[in-house]
């Protein structure tokens, strides 16, 4: 384990019916195997030590007895190896019969987990045979010792204690009210499943949308392990469906009809982030639980505290969990464009939606304010062709006419025709006013009054620019009566890159909380289902032109400054912006992911350099995001500073950039 990342699998044995010798060896096999593929969480199907199809052989001692017998060989097998396992197994207890699941580490049986909901209807008559489960834990009797029996059990890592296991098995997920909804009220992370459920046309759908959609509910991880192949077929068949989901995701699943092992990594620092921000989630109540600690660390023994009286943790950190595993590549896939939609039906149907809340947006506050005229910079670059865009969807809301759209284009110094030109022909074809103000003259004054040196291309030389067309802007929409719509997006605004009082500021900014590669998404949507050839071909090559604010004289014609060589390539900076507000994580956590998301494409160098400069902007230039205009909210992530970023602008940001150095000094280390 290292990052919060908890390698887990859901494995299906190809057994033999009430031949525990034969099962214990196809466990111990699956588990040696797992345990070489970093496995440290594995659960197995229900029964499985002897069967699920055993039926009334279930009632025969010898049985019995060899499956507890087979149970000391797979704990024995255990030892050494840094692996938490759930078998399923029937267990006598006081002259009754359940349905268990035993949890075990490090070579110990930590405890016996119960079925509680047992089925009797159709080929299921598990009330024939089994008691169910006892919620409260008891003590029952194993070798020399001990070990808690119950469905209330919480298995808590010692040196990770944000994995939290707790299990149930088979129909206990299928009930109006699963025992997994307490175990995650009381803290539980990850929930296993040791099931036996059989195949009916159909219901393999309903067990996936099931799964993902109680860890959705729960905010967890769920392992599922089914039963499969060498089950009897006398009634029934099974599958082996098995499936690994995390938060409403599908993280892994299984062929069905084959016996199949199925691992992924679930993301345990992203679930608690998850929790920790979703305020409806309670805060954990252990009152009425047991919990038991494992180590996934060599040679140290689990700890048990009973909880029940008051309640409290007691757990005691140890030594990070990363300190275990080596570094390697995650078995899950990290999207390296997290704000972009990449199957096509899905891509129309959410640019289709982000087009109507910015339209929506705009149009409320039209109407609110009275105003039947909007101003907004046209550049021809991508920011200021959405706005357009969003501009005439809303006055089609609104049926005004879109002639009353005010598009105003300024070249000045580093203006190229390239941008010029699609931007007029842009604004023309969506039947908006355009007027052209040339601000060379009124800039080279500017500096004239305030004594800078034209032929010096520094800041000044730049913002300059940037608030004449702001000023441009502002004067305009007092003569028409009308507002100013800002056109800037949500990661130049992470970065800091806008001109304070200059582009930074409007009347309401459309694109405030669209990031540059959704903007690119939206653009390329809206020329797909135009249905004008000629505008299409305007805004593809308002995409094919490289971003810039065209503030610094071009060369040769061509636009000479790109915005990407200064502060980055935007498909990074979202990348980091996305976990960094979304989650909360740690640089050191975001890199490391950034390396597997975007390999092949990026060397690890490039990487560590434009996330230096993503932290090291975006704590100082808060103060541009601390007094933005208005603006609609879009997605899960937002900078705005009345409710999705309220952050001081004065914070420091040492802590974050000591995290990027220790990056550093681990790879040092390891060379």
């Amino acid at each position: 384990m290292r990052d919060g990342f908890i390698r887990a699998a859901a494995a299906t044995p190809k057994i033999k019916v009430a031949d525990p010798v034969h099962n214990r060896q196809e466990i111990c096999k699956i588990i040696e195997e797992s345990e070489k593929k970093g496995v440290e969480l594995l659960v197995f199907p229900e029964l499985c030590l002897s069967g699920y199809t055993c039926n009334d052989l279930f009632l025969q001692e010898v049985l019995l007895e060899q499956v507890k017998d087979e149970l000391k060989t797979v704990v024995s097998f255990t030892r050494d190896r840094h692996m938490l396992v759930f078998v399923g197994l029937p267990w006598e207890h006081e002259g009754k019969l359940y349905n268990a699941a035993a949890a075990i580490c490090g070579g110990e049986l930590l405890g016996l987990v119960t079925k509680t909901n047992l089925p009797n209807y159709s080929e299921f008559y598990e009330l024939r045979h089994f008691t169910p489960g006892m919620e409260t834990p008891v003590m029952t009797d194993w070798l020399d010792t001990q070990v808690p029996m119950g469905t209330n059990l919480l298995f808590t890592c010692k040196e990770y204690p944000k994995l939290t296991v707790a299990a149930e098995i088979c129909e206990d997920v299928w009930v109006p009210c699963p025992p997994s909804i307490r175990h995650a009220l009381a803290g539980a992370t990850v929930i296993v499943n040791c099931s036996a459920s059989d195949e009916v046309v159909g219901k393999d759908s309903y067990r996936r949308e099931l799964i993902c959609g109680q860890s959705a509910r729960l905010i967890c991880g769920y392992v599922y392990a089914n039963a499969g192949e060498g089950e009897s077929t006398q009634d029934l068949v099974f599958g082996g469906h098995n499936i690994i989901a995390e938060n409403g995701t599908r993280l892994a699943e299984s062929k069905r009809f084959a016996p199949e092992t199925v691992c992924a990594d679930l993301d345990l620092e992203r679930l608690n982030a998850e929790r920790r921000r979703t305020t409806t989630y309670p805060a954990p109540d252990r009152s009425a639980y047991q919990t038991i600690r494992f180590s996934l660390g060599a040679g140290n023994r689990a700890e048990r505290s009973s909880e029940c009286k008051n309640g409290q943790d007691q757990q005691k950190t140890g030594k990070a969990v990363s300190d275990i595993q080596t570094d390697e590549k995650l078995l899950r896939y990290i999207d390296n464009r997290p704000f972009v939609p990449h199957d096509m039906r899905e891509r129309s149907r959410r640019c289709e939606e982000i087009f109507t809340i910015q339209a929506m947006g705009l149009k409320k506050r039209l109407e609110h304010t009275g105003c039947s005229h909007v101003v907004l910079g046209i550049s021809g670059g991508l920011d200021s062709t959405l706005a357009l865009l969003v501009a005439a969807r809303a006055f089609d809301m609104l049926d005004i006419p879109r002639s009353q759209i005010h598009a105003i284009t300024m070249p000045c110094f580093g203006t190229t025709d390239r941008t010029y030109q699609n931007a007029c022909q842009m604004t023309r074809k969506l039947g908006a006013s355009l007027k052209e103000i040339d601000i060379k003259a009124s800039v080279t004054r500017h500096f004239e009054d305030i004594g800078h040196d034209i032929t010096v291309h520094d800041v000044t030389y730049e913002n300059g620019q940037a608030r004449e067309r702001t000023q441009i802007l502002m004067d305009i929409a007092n003569q028409v009566g009308g507002m100013v719509i800002g056109t800037g997006d949500m990661s130049e605004l992470a970065l800091g890159w806008a001109t304070y009082n200059g582009d930074h500021m409007s009347m309401y900014g459309v694109n405030v909380s669209v990031p540059k590669t959704l903007v690119r998404h939206l653009v390329r949507y809206y020329a797909d289902v135009c249905g004008e050839e000629e505008l299409k071909a305007v805004l593809l090559d308002v995409l094919d032109t490289p971003v810039s604010p065209e503030l610094l004289p071009p060369e040769n014609g061509v636009i000479s400054q790109k915005t990407e060589d200064l502060v980055g390539p935007y498909e990074l900076h979202d990348f980091f912006l996305y976990y960094v507000l979304r989650f909360g994580f740690k640089p050191s956590r975001i890199y490391r992911m950034a390396l597997q998301a975007f390999e092949g494409e990026y060397e690890k160098e490039v990487i560590y350099k434009w996330l230096n400069v993503f932290y090291r902007r975006f704590f100082a230039q808060q103060f541009k995001r601390s007094c933005l205009p208005d603006g609609p909210k879009v997605g899960s992530v937002a900078v705005s500073p009345r409710g999705d970023l309220r952050m001081p602008s004065d914070a420091a940001r040492r802590i974050w950039m000591d995290d990027l150095e220790s990056i550093k000094l681990k790879e040092n280390t390891k060379a």
